[in-house]
């Protein structure tokens, strides 16, 4: 009988997997962490479930595949270089700051340079997974720390090519020295080729596939590129990882990247948490308990040192006490990419099986910790800042707002911040500008904008820009949490004051109106409205009757979500006259009994039921023909009524067989 030993590791992996993984996103932890559980349950060390680790490895190596071939589609060399500067200085600082200090203590404990420096690279990185998923729920990646995070994230994930080539040489360092030389050359002429002649001819050939309108193909095309490029770099000695990523990268500078990544997402979310519950088959929970001392401290030191240092790269970026440390703090942990680094050491010698297992086991302490650390991070950090007097994002200079009444307080200064701060200067309404992003700020200050530096969500800020004595408040900022703490410290701090909130989604607006909010404007419910008026002018709908409807669509959308409206209701913009589901817009016919009728003698209302609201001719609508008007071949009518009425008035306007 054919072995079907794999197939059922994989139906005990991925039945342990759903409840588990259901359960970290009940408690609102990344899932990864909920497949490093899984794989400690299952694996040998645990329950035993699964008792042959190396058949679910070689899964776990194609899981590694696309996630750094995922992980190349969502980079792209345009976004890098528009980052620059807090990428290039701010990565590599933490970075290679990060891997001095490892190697520091390593060689203080009598560890040999190489493991030394393999040790330094995985405590490099961390895990871009779990931090960008906490930051993304908080709605908090365009905070000041939040944009410090991807940058930094962003040079680790490209340092993972560098990386891997460093263990890699590191691992034959016992060859001659012409050979490894020989390689390295061999190596980089590789990569080489790949980028520069991938940049030309992958988009050239994706284009022909997508002129073949056929998805499949596409798809496939893409799969071939990224395991090409793979197995290319593993046939050189690079590892399979590598030539992923480039292949990656390559298809992201092309027009095609994001169809690219949403047909392979779904591959890399499978595979990839294969390779996390594989690396949690590795951790030996008897090692663990057996050190658990030694484990511990190793996690506490992993999170110290790459909280400070990454403090310190942040600092050197220009940021406040308070960013830096929320940064740093955000990224004390052991990252995904410091697994595949592992996987690449452990067969070279750069690492023990004992050093493996006191590795994996602090990684998943540190995974563990980050959410919960992200949580304590901005808090801590403001408290540590103002005990040493040091600024908290507050405005950059206090006197500037302090003697204002009577005014507005804009927090947040993009599309809606601009817009609204030129309509309030036409007005010759007085305002006051906060922002976070300190290039938006000289920026705005260039332009003569009553603009400061500041953080809306702090007590002290808002006190500086006269909240007490401000009329109103508008919060122009894309973070629910944050939109939630300003509003209720506005409160607190004016209760006539007049809070405007502009939210992304319906669903946040009950709950920012229960802790204060006046008027809440849902970009989600705005944008629909937008949409439904200028449909409606396709259709020459008088514009007064559009935005009356507007008006009352919008008041009673809200009524509905704040729990005013009673009784049953159903949102049907333009209902009473019709419009909508009680709409037919009828071509008349060549032979049709309408033909040459005017609508009065027609009789079509008392026939059927229904009304003609317009005809429109040639382009031209008629709301009120004139005497002399008759139906020709080719208008299209305008009709309302029920069903009913719309199924016995077409009738009179189409052929008669």
């Amino acid at each position: 009988m054919e072995d079907l030993t794999l197939l059922r590791d994989l139906v005990v992996l991925v039945a342990i997997a759903i409840p588990v993984v259901a359960l970290a996103h009940r408690l609102k932890i990344p899932s990864v962490v909920g497949f490093l559980a899984t794989g400690v349950l299952i694996g040998p060390h645990a329950l035993g479930l699964i008792h042959e680790v190396e058949s679910v490895r070689r899964l776990a190596e194609i899981g590694v595949v696309l996630l750094l071939f995922a992980i190349g589609l969502e980079l792209s060399l345009a976004r890098i270089v528009k980052m620059g500067t807090l990428i290039l200085r701010g990565g590599l600082i933490q970075v290679v700051g990060t891997m001095l200090v490892t190697v520091a203590v390593a060689v203080a404990f009598d560890i040999d340079m190489p493991t030394a420096v393999t040790l330094g690279a995985l405590a490099a990185l961390s895990s871009t997974a779990i931090v960008l998923k906490v930051y993304k729920d908080r709605g908090a990646l365009d905070s000041p720390d939040g944009r410090v995070i991807v940058g930094i994230l962003v040079f680790q994930d490209l340092a993972i090519v560098p990386l891997v080539l460093l263990l890699q040489l590191m691992g034959r360092s016992g060859e001659a020295l012409g050979t490894v030389a020989g390689s390295v050359v061999v190596s980089l002429l590789v990569i080489t080729v790949m980028v520069v002649a991938g940049r030309f001819a992958v988009p050239w050939i994706l284009a022909r596939l997508v002129d073949l309108r056929n998805r499949e193909i596409f798809t496939l095309g893409i799969m071939f590129f990224g395991l090409s490029a793979a197995f290319l770099t593993a046939s050189v000695g690079l590892s399979l990882a590598l030539g992923a990523f480039l292949a990656g990268l390559v298809i992201s500078e092309s027009e095609f990247g994001f169809q690219a990544l949403s047909d392979v997402l779904p591959f890399r979310d499978t595979f990839s948490g294969i390779f996390f519950t594989s690396v949690g088959m590795l951790l030996e929970i008897g090692y663990v308990t057996d050190n658990l001392a030694a484990v511990v401290l190793v996690t506490i030191g992993i999170i110290a040192i790459k909280a400070l240092v990454a403090t310190g790269a942040t600092l050197a970026l220009g940021r406040s006490l308070q960013v830096s440390l929320t940064t740093g703090i955000a990224l004390a942990q052991v990252g995904e990419f410091s697994f595949v680094l592992a996987s690449v050491a452990l067969p070279l010698g750069l690492m023990t099986p004992s050093l493996n297992q006191l590795f994996l086991g602090a990684a998943v302490l540190s995974m563990l910790f980050t959410p919960f650390g992200i949580t304590v991070a901005r808090p801590l950090a403001t408290s540590v800042a103002r005990a040493l007097h040091r600024r908290t994002d507050s405005i950059s200079d206090p006197n500037e707002a302090e003697d204002l009444s009577d005014h507005v307080i804009i927090v947040g200064y993009g599309v809606n911040g601009r817009n609204l701060a030129r309509v309030l200067d036409g007005a010759g309404i007085q305002y006051v500008v906060l922002e976070q992003n300190g290039q938006v700020v000289r920026r705005g200050r260039a332009d003569l904008q009553p603009i400061v530096f500041g953080d809306g969500t702090q007590t002290h800020v808002l006190e500086k820009v006269g909240a007490a004595r401000a009329r109103v408040i508008v919060l122009a900022i894309s973070s629910p949490s944050d939109e939630h703490r300003a509003v209720a410290i506005a409160r607190t701090l004016n209760p006539s004051i007049r809070i405007v909130v502009r939210t992304r989604y319906v669903q946040a607006i009950a709950q920012l109106k229960g802790v204060g909010a006046d008027e809440v404007i849902a970009e989600e419910f705005e944008t629909s409205l937008e949409i439904f008026s200028r449909v409606l002018r396709h259709y020459d709908i008088p514009s007064n009757v559009i935005d009356r409807e507007v008006d009352a669509a919008r008041e009673e959308h809200y009524g509905i979500i704040l729990g005013k409206i009673t009784g049953e209701y159903q949102l049907d913009a333009l209902a009473h006259i019709g419009i909508h589901r009680a709409i037919e817009i009828i071509e008349v016919e060549t032979g049709a009994r309408a033909v040459g009728e005017h609508p009065t003698s027609l009789q079509l209302r008392r026939e059927t039921g229904a009304t003609v609201v317009a005809v429109v001719r040639a382009g031209e609508p008629f709301y009120a023909p004139d005497p002399d008007f008759r139906f020709v071949p080719g208008d299209s009518v305008v009709i309302v009524g029920d069903e009913e009425a719309l199924a016995k008035a077409k009738r009179l306007f189409v052929a008669v067989g």
